[in-house]
C-alpha cells in the first residue's frame, strides 16, 4: 500500500465562490504513481467546503441562493466575539450542510469521477488570501 499527501493552496474573490479544483485534483493524482485506490480531498478550513457536483454557472447561482436561504445573514451568537473579527456564524452554518471532504474512488489510473462531476472548493467566508486544500491518495 502506498500513500501520497500534496497541498493545495489558492486565493478566493468572492464572499461565497464555487472554485473547479479538478484540474488540480487530477495533476495531484497523476504524480502520485497510485493506480487504484481512494482519493481524498479536505479543506482546513470551518468556513469552506469539498464538493462533487456538476460545473454550471445556472447550477452554482441555484446552490448559493439555497445555501442563502436555508441560513440567513444575521443573528448568531458566533459573531459577537470570533477570533479573527469577521462575523462569519453564516459561513460557519453553511459549512456545516456541505461536509469539509470528499473520497473519490481512483481504478485503472482514473478518477472514479461520473463524465458531469467535478471537484469545488467551496468559499464561504471570503475573499481570503491562503485557503488550503490536502489531497490523501492511498493504493496500489
Amino acid at each position: 500500500m502506498k500513500s501520497f499527501t500534496q497541498e493545495i493552496t489558492l486565493a478566493t474573490s468572492e464572499p461565497m465562490e464555487f472554485v473547479d479544483i479538478t484540474g488540480r485534483v487530477r495533476d495531484a493524482f497523476a504524480a502520485s504513481g497510485i493506480a487504484d485506490g481512494t482519493l481524498t480531498v479536505f479543506t482546513h478550513h470551518t468556513t469552506t467546503a469539498v464538493k462533487v457536483n456538476e460545473r454550471c454557472e445556472r447550477l452554482q447561482r441555484d446552490m448559493r441562493r439555497i445555501l442563502e436561504g436555508a441560513v440567513p445573514a444575521a443573528g448568531y451568537e458566533h459573531d459577537e466575539g470570533t477570533v479573527d473579527g469577521r462575523p462569519n456564524g453564516r459561513g460557519h452554518l453553511m459549512a456545516m450542510f456541505l461536509g469539509a471532504s470528499e473520497t473519490i474512488p481512483v481504478s485503472g489510473g482514473e478518477l472514479g469521477l461520473g463524465p458531469w462531476q467535478s471537484v469545488f472548493f467551496v468559499e464561504l467566508d471570503g475573499p481570503r488570501p491562503g485557503r488550503r486544500i490536502t489531497l490523501k491518495i492511498v493504493g496500489e
